[in-house]
């Protein structure tokens, strides 16, 4: 059976550049999209976080502003994260995470990865054994292309340099209110680092896929970047 590892942030607060903690977490259409998808198609989801901690929905996700005013879809993803309690109050640790039996590492979004993930140590050998092997997958979506940051090669170059790829954009940061007191913006720094990165206009749905790493822009880009996920898998 194909096996899938959906890493989620593990904390519950950005803080911003004044210092203040932003009430995050992460983004409840970027997992519950993405997990319907490879769980109706069968393939066995491992939820896993930094220590194992209980991850937190970031309340803005369910802000009707960020679901088309429609009441019923943020119901329906309240509905189905209570209907996985169990599973998200006992993740698997991002350490404990084996490469070795895994086909897809998916990483979420939310503001929460800015915290955690993008420092997180236990990141880099994952992420190296998933992208060096050309039958494994590594996807993220949105602020989860955060966790690419701390990834490096054994020679000391960042894992991700010269790949093709996208995340939350400084418009899109911008528009969203939080880009002036962020204490970095995540285009900017994975430009720096050395990624090809590419970008639709702010809330486009949109998805790269650069031969086995699969990246979404936004919320809005979670399925169809799960759908390219499932496309790569197909061959």
């Amino acid at each position: 059976m194909t096996s899938v590892a959906m890493i989620l942030t593990g904390s519950s607060v950005w803080t911003m550049k004044d210092g203040t903690p932003h009430p995050t977490g992460f983004w409840a259409e970027e997992f519950v999209k993405p997990h319907q998808t490879f769980t109706a198609a069968g393939l066995d989801v491992t939820v896993s976080t930094p220590q194992g901690r209980t991850p937190v929905v970031d309340p803005l996700s369910f802000n009707l502003g960020y679901n088309n005013n429609d009441q019923a879809v943020v119901d329906s993803y309240k509905q189905y994260l209570d209907g996985l309690r169990d599973r998200l109050e006992n993740t698997t640790p991002l350490a404990g995470l084996d490469p070795g039996v895994l086909d897809v590492v998916f990483v979420v979004g939310g503001h929460g990865p800015m915290q955690d993930l993008a420092v997180d140590p236990d990141i880099s050998p994952l992420f190296n054994a998933m992208l060096t092997d050309p039958g494994k997958i590594l996807a993220a979506v949105c602020h989860g292309s955060a966790g690419f940051l701390p990834a490096h090669r054994p020679d000391g170059t960042w894992l991700f340099k010269g790949r093709r790829l996208t995340g939350f954009s400084n418009e899109e940061e911008t528009q969203a209110s939080f880009a002036g007191n962020a204490p970095w913006l995540l285009e900017d720094r994975l430009r720096l680092a050395g990624a090809d990165y590419v970008a639709q206009p702010a809330w486009t749905p949109h998805a790269v896929t650069d031969a086995n790493l699969v990246t979404g822009q936004q919320n809005y880009s979670a399925q169809v970047t799960a759908d390219a996920v499932m496309k790569v898998l197909k061959g």
